[in-house]
């Protein structure tokens, strides 16, 4: 009977999400051609290319994808069974960087699964834009970075998901004729710069209303009338509601793309992407 490498599927699943066989290796303190065997050997197996080469690049193709969702629950299930029997549980802290509308969303229904499992290990959370927590120092200081990019590719080793973008406001909410009243976060944010781009390419008027960085904060104004918003489907306020209305354009998909930083809290960076991912994957669904 054929039986799979964990460490070939493990070496799989960091060039996966770190993005490269370099970065795979000093995640796994191993050279780079070491990685390349190991995935070399995991083709071979499986009689099936994994990554298709673009410039120096390596990327997932469709099989690779198919395998990747598999090894995942493979890996977190052998990595499980050794937290059981552990003789010293995992403590410390780990860094969690992510916009505000996904932390509102997401993070209630992660937190008290995560304590279960690392009662020891204090979850860090910081909110701010995607633009911001993934400038090249900022980034460093994070373990796992939830954020947004503006153009998603099914070929980008670090997405997650697709989401499509929508209009937002108060349930009673009817827009003006004239010029459309904007609440939107500060310049930098995906969300305003691509109704800007869309309001402009349908040729309708428009003014910013209101401008907070934080979710909460233009939850409070929208639900006071004061206009609209651009949110990922995903994170919509229970409060709120998606506003349909001909003179909207239409705002097209964003990525939501999860990066794991190399760093000493191996185990819990993991199961917390595998929560991460597992309850996007129910919002979105």
């Amino acid at each position: 009977m054929k039986q799979l490498s964990l460490d070939n599927l493990r070496a799989f699943v960091a060039v996966v999400d770190l993005g490269g066989y370099a970065k795979a290796g000093d995640y796994l303190g191993r050279s780079q051609p070491a990685i390349s065997l190991q995935i070399k050997r995991l083709e071979e197996q499986l009689g099936k290319k994994l990554f298709n080469k673009a410039g120096q690049r390596q990327l997932v193709n469709a099989d690779g994808l198919a395998l990747y969702q598999h090894a995942v629950q493979i890996l977190s299930l052998n990595d499980d069974i050794f937290r059981q029997f552990e003789q010293t549980p995992l403590s410390g802290q780990l860094r969690l960087g992510l916009p505000s509308e996904f932390a509102t969303r997401l993070l209630p229904s992660i937190i008290g699964d995560f304590n279960k499992a690392y009662p020891d290990v204090t979850l860090e959370v910081t909110c701010e834009l995607s633009k911001h927590l993934l400038q090249a120092e900022r980034r460093k200081q994070f373990d796992l970075i939830l954020a947004l990019s503006d153009e998603p590719r099914q070929d980008q080793p670090e997405m997650l998901l697709s989401d499509e973008l929508v209009w937002v406001a108060n349930p009673n909410y009817r827009p003006e004729e004239d010029k459309l009243a904007l609440v939107v976060a500060p310049t930098g944010c995906i969300y305003r710069k691509r109704a800007l781009e869309r309001l402009q390419s349908a040729g309708r008027s428009w003014r910013i209303s209101y401008t907070n960085a934080d979710i909460g904060g233009i939850t409070a104004a929208l639900k006071e009338g004061l206009g609209v918003t651009v949110l990922a489907r995903s994170t919509l306020p229970a409060e709120l509601a998606v506003l349909k209305h001909k003179s909207l354009p239409t705002l097209g998909q964003v990525g939501i793309n999860l990066y794991i930083q190399p760093g000493k809290h191996r185990q819990a960076s993991g199961k917390l992407a595998e929560f991460i991912r597992s309850r996007l994957g129910y919002l979105i669904a």
